[in-house]
């Protein structure tokens, strides 16, 4: 493995280079970044802000997260099906946000679909999670992730696609796989990162939340 794509930071913990040595993207890193999650708001709150992020850097986004969820109800969909022009334009007022229209539009469309997801399904988590990949994406082995990562794979693409076809918006391949990194779906932290193992050993122990929604229907 090229130790380019680790970082060692002043903390002398070495990790996946991406985070450098900002304290909010090392935080970003350890504690949330590849760690399965099954909250219906927290996976909509990534899948939007991850459309918000689109042409910016993640860590801008990060730095206005806080801003995002007080002005997104939380990132409650069903609060945030009941937003009307009026939202919207307070919003666009809100130099705490990304002041774009066509993306707060989108995250106002994507609760409605959301909220069809939770019909259709249980929980958002459990069509989220039905996107898992059952064979390891290629560049990842049994106990190992390898280089190069890819920014679009296979599943990221199907996924994208299905929610496109749901009604979705802001939400294509890239951004897709990004999600399934950060929500857990996969593991791409890189071997030789600290927190590797610690992440394989929470995705070992997660139930699927797809499989008890499947194996009740």
């Amino acid at each position: 493995m090229n130790n380019q794509h680790l970082h060692t930071a002043q903390d002398g913990i070495t990790r996946c280079w991406w985070c450098g040595d900002d304290p909010e993207y090392i935080n970003y890193h350890d504690q949330e970044w590849g760690r399965p999650v099954a909250d219906d708001f927290l996976l909509f709150e990534k899948i939007c802000l991850e459309g918000f992020q689109s042409g910016l850097s993640w860590l801008t986004i990060l730095r206005k997260r806080e801003n995002f969820r007080k002005s997104f109800t939380g990132f409650d969909f069903n609060k945030i099906t009941e937003f009307d022009e009026n939202h919207i334009e307070l919003l666009l007022q809100n130099s705490g946000i990304i002041r774009h229209r066509g993306k707060i539009e989108a995250t106002i469309n994507n609760a409605h679909r959301a909220l069809e997801a939770v019909e259709e399904f249980g929980s958002l988590a459990s069509y989220i999670w039905s996107w898992e990949p059952e064979v390891p994406e290629p560049h990842l082995g049994k106990d190992i992730c390898s280089y190069p990562i890819p920014s679009i794979t296979k599943t990221s693409q199907l996924l994208s696609k299905d929610l496109k076809t749901r009604g979705w918006k802001f939400f294509g391949p890239t951004t897709a796989y990004a999600f399934m990194q950060a929500m857990g779906l996969v593991n791409d932290h890189i071997e030789g990162c600290a927190l590797r193992k610690s992440v394989l050993e929470l995705r070992s122990e997660f139930v699927n939340p797809s499989k008890n929604f499947y194996g009740n229907a």
